[in-house]
């Protein structure tokens, strides 16, 4: 993607350490440079930790009362959510720096953080995802429309599970 102080994930009163531990795996897949969450349910839950690939070991998940606190200057907030007016994410051209802020589970995000978005944008599906799925959908956007080069034989030998050695033979469907 870009260098990885460049994206930062911003969960508003997260309940579920599966969802926690699976957008921290999708920060580590997409270069995220940090999680922050608020509230206290996650807190409370994170014993039951779901980081299945101990990404909280190279990408800090930090709790803060204000997800917006000490972000660099340069940043842009960017909230995921079903709001009236929302901006759809096909369309959307991704921010150099962002913090992209996500709904809890069974809510949204609150009013004034919207209010404080440089940019709105929801996902045109039928229905909502689940946080995690949000948060990977959201940065696969991001690095499809970056259209950076990479040597896609070297991503596959380096990003693949150890027990896969498939081989996709010329011709397959």
């Amino acid at each position: 993607m870009s260098d990885s102080h460049s994206v930062i994930i911003g969960l508003c009163n997260p309940k579920s350490p599966t969802n926690v531990g699976a957008v921290l795996r999708a920060a580590g897949c997409y270069q995220a440079g940090e999680v922050r969450y608020n509230g206290e349910r996650f807190a409370r839950a994170a014993k039951f930790s779901t980081d299945t690939k101990n990404r909280r070991l190279d990408i800090p998940l930090t709790q803060a009362d204000d997800l917006l606190q000490d972000i660099p200057p340069d940043t842009q907030v960017v909230c995921i959510e079903f709001a009236e007016g929302a901006q759809p994410l096909p369309g959307f051209t991704h921010p150099d720096r962002a913090i992209y802020i996500f709904g809890p589970e069974d809510g949204s995000i609150p009013q004034q953080l919207v209010d404080r978005a440089h940019h709105v944008v929801y996902i045109p599906t039928i229905g909502c995802m689940n946080l995690a799925a949000t948060v990977n959908v959201v940065l696969y956007d991001r690095l499809a429309k970056a259209n950076l080069p990479i040597d896609h034989a070297e991503r596959i030998a380096t990003s693949r599970d150890i027990n896969n050695r498939l081989v996709a033979r010329p011709g397959s469907r």
